[in-house]
């Protein structure tokens, strides 16, 4: 009896897409949030965002700013604020390796991908980054343009 592997999609998946064409990213790390009841079923209805979010590492530890989680409906005078401060769990070995290379200039921490695991916890990809430049960006557009120009001219050949 062969015995088949289970393969999880996450129906949030909640992207920073500005990050990516902002920052050439460098490494990647997957952190767990430390969440209110009301923050994680909102998150659940994918009622999150991160735009404008941001990392810091404060005494040894890493917390995200500006990360915006809307009120839940069904949620009480106990709801959550919005955009209030949140830690993220990363092992120390990963907050020292993450702190040594922020010490390099121009180089940030920056939330790329926000979802549920399996397991239905939370969980924040962050990266590593560093700033890209006007040409960099402009480089970027074109080769996305490129793509996007080969993918229409195989479908017309097929």
């Amino acid at each position: 009896m062969v015995k088949k592997e289970k393969t999880f999609v996450s129906k949030v998946n909640i992207k920073n897409k500005r990050a990516a064409f902002d920052y050439l990213l460098v490494d990647d790390y997957t952190a767990g949030i430390v969440l209110t009841g009301t923050e994680i079923k909102s998150i659940r209805a994918g009622k999150a965002s991160l735009v404008d979010t941001y990392c810091l590492i404060i005494q040894g530890e890493v917390w995200v700013k500006n990360m915006y989680i809307a009120h839940y409906e069904h949620g009480s005078y106990n709801n959550h604020v919005e955009r209030r401060d949140r830690k993220l769990l990363l092992n120390r070995r990963e907050i020292r390796k993450i702190a040594s290379a922020l010490k390099a200039p121009g180089f940030t921490l920056v939330p790329t991908l926000l979802y549920i695991d399996e397991n239905g916890r939370a969980k924040l990809d962050v990266s590593v980054a560093r700033g890209k430049k006007e040409y960099d960006k402009r480089e970027t557009l074109k080769e996305k343009e490129d793509r996007r120009e080969m993918a229409r001219s195989f479908k017309k050949g097929f």
